[in-house]
């Protein structure tokens, strides 16, 4: 089997790659960087650019499925320019591997795509599922909507079409969780605002199994990928200071701090999403991570 990966040197990618390479799969990645180009029996790079509309269609050759990750880091400021950035760089790349598709023959069945939880409201007590109508009114909301709008239209090409909609993801070296544990490790951690918003966390490795699971089952539609035990920013902190064995003793850092640090950006520390992994669980899917401590204690 082989499958094309967008992103693939990503976080979340190279997780992928390397659970293909476990069970044989092939792996095509289509890259802006032509120095991150490889060429390699099972790994194979290919060149893209959709801001200019380039891509090397040699990377549709053999391929059955197309694992999309393409998209800009939302940990930047998020200045006028930079959200544009954010949002083109997921419309641009689904917009031109659609055009691709239809413009070339392929044996291409089954595309899947990112997402994230971001699209669910702010709520501190609401439980999402895949089903919940409704856009969270913030930018991220905005952004996830037309992203996973831009994947549906990929449905007029005959392909099973399934998005993944993706939480906190918490990963040794790269992501939040390096973030989170810097403070806390010089003794300076502490919960952010009420610290009662909920952190709806998946670890990396469970990440990168549940878009296997959806393209070894051939499963089409949405579906949440983050673990059964959502926590609360709280208990997420005090977990990793637990796993670290360092004390928590600071107050609470006020959310308006944080606004005049990171400006717009400050909802990613407190938007509260408690979201539900049962649809992903009842196709048969079995996390290895299912509680914080373990999942930490097996990163840190």
């Amino acid at each position: 089997m082989k499958v094309l990966i967008t992103g693939a040197t990503g976080l979340v990618g190279k997780a992928i790659v390397a659970q293909c390479h476990q069970q044989n799969i092939v792996v095509h990645y289509l890259t802006t960087s032509k120095d991150k180009l490889e060429n390699k029996e099972n790994y194979k790079g290919f060149y893209w650019n959709p801001s200019n509309h380039e891509i090397d269609t040699a990377c549709l050759e053999g391929v059955e499925v197309v694992i999309n990750l393409a998209g800009a880091t939302i940990a930047n400021r998020w200045t006028a320019a930079y959200k544009n950035t954010i949002l083109n760089s997921r419309l641009n790349t689904l917009r031109l591997m659609k055009q691709t598709l239809e413009n070339n023959p392929h044996t291409v069945s089954h595309v899947i795509s990112a997402s994230a939880i971001g699209i669910y409201p702010d709520s501190l007590t609401n439980y999402y599922d895949e089903d919940t109508p409704g856009v969270s009114a913030s930018f991220l909301g905005q952004v996830v909507e037309q992203w996973e709008a831009m994947t549906d239209q990929f449905k007029s090409l005959n392909v099973l079409v399934s998005k993944v909609r993706i939480g906190l993801v918490l990963d040794a070296k790269e992501g939040a969780l390096p973030q989170i544990v810097k403070p806390v490790k010089f003794g300076a951690g502490a919960a952010f605002g009420s610290g009662n918003q909920w952190q709806s966390w998946i670890h990396i490795t469970d990440l990168a199994r549940v878009f296997m699971f959806v393209m070894e089952q051939k499963m089409p539609g949405v579906f949440n990928a983050v673990a059964p035990n959502p926590v609360t920013n709280t208990e997420l902190t005090k977990a990793v200071a637990s796993v670290l064995k360092k004390p928590l003793f600071l107050p609470n850092i006020p959310k308006s701090a944080m606004k005049l640090v990171l400006g717009e950006m400050h909802i990613l520390l407190f938007e509260s999403q408690r979201v539900s992994s049962k649809k992903i669980e009842e196709a048969g899917f079995q996390f290895q991570f299912v509680c914080i401590k373990p999942a930490l204690q097996n990163l840190l």
